[in-house]
């Protein structure tokens, strides 16, 4: 099994750009769907996610302050985290990167949309647009937060993970987080999914689907380069 990162929201994401993941399901499936807020939101969006996702989709709110009941997880075909803002999700998991985690190498697929692709590494991109006060990305996706932020995520990549990489100009970001001369981390495009083996060490171990690129920036002698993938 794989996990499965889309750099936008289901109201960007083309079907087609999941087929990896919808592959990995069974004939008739039950989708747990974790999205941080009410549960009168979580109502109103899940339509949209199971328009993409397909299935029998059930809701798993996220709210901050609560932990989350991994217990809603069992009897599960698979495992969506929704969009929104980061810090709400890194909340509302918090706590649950070891029983998720097990789950998820045991053979549980994974889709994270937007913040659900930015929570799946062990540091996780909060988010943030400035990096020692020069800014990186435009304010409007900081996600609330001034200085380039990472917070502890599900542990299941090692490298950072950010989203609506061409959309939004958030690649400066993706750069900017490379910590040192052999990392690496990862933008991916709206409409775009990446697939990668959970754990897997490096980005381009994983498949492009979907319409936009995945974008990976590792740490040189000279700072960062930057490579861009699309579906083959």
């Amino acid at each position: 099994m794989s996990i499965h990162l889309v750099g936008g929201g289901p109201d960007t994401t083309p079907a087609g750009a999941v087929a990896p993941f919808r592959a990995e399901l069974p004939g008739r499936p039950r989708v747990g769907v974790a999205l941080a807020g009410s549960p009168v939101v979580g109502r109103c969006w899940l339509p949209a996610y199971a328009r993409v996702v397909g299935g029998d989709c059930v809701l798993l709110p996220l709210r901050p302050g609560r932990p989350f009941d991994v217990r809603g997880l069992a009897g599960l075909d698979a495992l969506v985290v929704g969009g929104g803002r980061t810090p709400r999700y890194l909340d509302g998991l918090a706590g649950a990167a070891g029983p998720v985690g097990e789950l998820v190498r045991a053979g549980l697929p994974y889709l994270g949309f937007s913040a659900g692709a930015m929570v799946t590494p062990v540091d996780a991109l909060a988010g943030g647009w400035r990096q020692q006060g020069r800014a990186v990305c435009p304010e409007e996706w900081s996600e609330g937060l001034e200085e380039l932020t990472t917070r502890p995520g599900l542990g299941l990549l090692p490298f950072p993970v950010d989203v609506h990489t061409a959309q939004a100009g958030t690649l400066g970001r993706t750069v900017a987080v490379v910590p040192a001369d052999r990392a690496v981390a990862v933008g991916i495009d709206e409409g775009t999914c990446l697939s990668l083996p959970v754990d897997a060490a490096d980005p381009d171990a994983g498949a492009v689907s979907g319409t936009g690129a995945v974008w990976t920036a590792r740490g040189g002698d000279g700072g960062p380069l930057v490579s861009r993938r699309t579906a083959d």
